[in-house]
């Protein structure tokens, strides 16, 4: 009992000098903002209402789906911006203009278009390495994008045409995910991109093999285009390229050169979905080798192993046949010599 006087003293002794102040003494108990958010960084501006600043992690802002239709205002302590899965519509030059220590912008899932995107809206992010545009409804590569990016994806949208503007000077870009859109004209836009190791131009309307590929180009996605045919010497280039996938296309035995995949290196090979009628010669160092569903009528040992000795013999482990012209029973007997390391063979 003598406890609760003591409280009751105590707040009655507080509430008038609270109240002389014209502010609530215990407002912090049932404010909007938690604890830890008032005691955020507010360098370079306060984190906007619909926006999350760890105080922890004060140079992220976490935008993401909120319902936003358009650009935040952008503290300039901020280094990394996640504003994706929201109905973003426009990125005015003004944006960013603030925004120069952005390392990450991440933008996927939200509704921009190319003519709302200003010319001048990243011109001032000289420190961005990773930008995110994927699953918008742009039809170009926006303009004057950071020559300091690494990894841009600007897939599934409606992009149909890559010009040598759009990329130049981008010598550190390594990933570029293009996949996904109506892509059927690159020329030699991406013959600048000297440190380039990932490009996926699958899922578009391509009808041959872009032009000046980067030579440190490590994995190379083409699949699900229209390409019936390769250049002569296609891989002779690539010394690093260790994977190729050019499924769903339209090649043919005819369109493929002479030893045109007996490149070492090559770790994995799909040509699947395609309308080769025999298997085309790969290098013994290969380890997967996908070929379901073309035309394939005959089992020619002589595509793997034109040689077979103790140490020489194919490293594939997995070769798949399913969906050809052909059966099991047309494998040959000493296939097993040569494909002694073959884990899965499908037929």
């Amino acid at each position: 009992m003598t406890m609760r006087v003591v409280i009751i003293f105590l707040l009655s002794a507080l509430l008038p000098l609270s109240l002389s102040h014209g502010r609530d003494p215990f407002a912090w108990l049932y404010s909007r903002q938690s604890y830890g958010s008032l005691q955020g960084d507010t360098t370079g501006g306060a984190c906007p209402d619909e926006c999350d600043c760890p105080p922890s992690f004060p140079v992220a802002m976490y935008c993401d789906g909120r319902g936003l239709t358009a650009m935040p205002t952008i503290p300039s302590r901020v280094k990394y911006l996640y504003l994706q899965n929201n109905a973003i519509t426009a990125v005015p030059d003004s944006a960013l203009v603030n925004a120069t220590n952005l390392v990450w912008l991440m933008m996927h899932y939200n509704q921009l278009t190319s003519d709302a995107i200003g010319k001048k809206a990243f011109l001032k992010l000289e420190g961005l390495e990773r930008l995110y545009l994927q699953h918008n409804n742009l039809t170009s590569i926006p303009s004057n994008l950071p020559r300091t990016l690494r990894d841009l994806r600007i897939n599934h949208n409606r992009i149909e045409k890559v010009i040598p503007a759009d990329l130049e000077g981008m010598d550190n870009l390594t990933i570029l995910y293009l996949h996904d859109n109506t892509v059927s004209e690159v020329g030699t836009s991406l013959k600048a991109l000297k440190s380039l190791t990932l490009l996926d131009i699958s899922g578009n309307k391509l009808t041959k093999v872009p032009e000046g590929l980067p030579e440190p180009l490590h994995q190379l996605y083409l699949e699900s285009n229209s390409i019936d045919s390769l250049p002569e010497s296609f891989l002779g280039r690539f010394t690093q390229l260790q994977y190729i996938r050019m499924a769903h296309n339209q090649l043919t035995d005819k369109g493929i050169p002479p030893n045109t995949f007996n490149v070492t290196g090559l770790v994995e090979l799909d040509l699947s979905f395609n309308k080769l009628e025999r298997i085309p010669p790969v290098s013994t160092t290969l380890q997967h080798l996908y070929l379901q569903a073309n035309q394939i009528k005959e089992f020619t040992l002589g595509s793997f192993c034109s040689v077979v000795d103790v140490t020489n013999f194919s490293r594939l482990q997995t070769l798949r046949l399913d969906g050809n012209e052909i059966s099991r029973q047309d494998i040959p007997s000493d296939s097993a010599l040569c494909l002694r390391q073959a884990s899965t063979i499908e037929v």
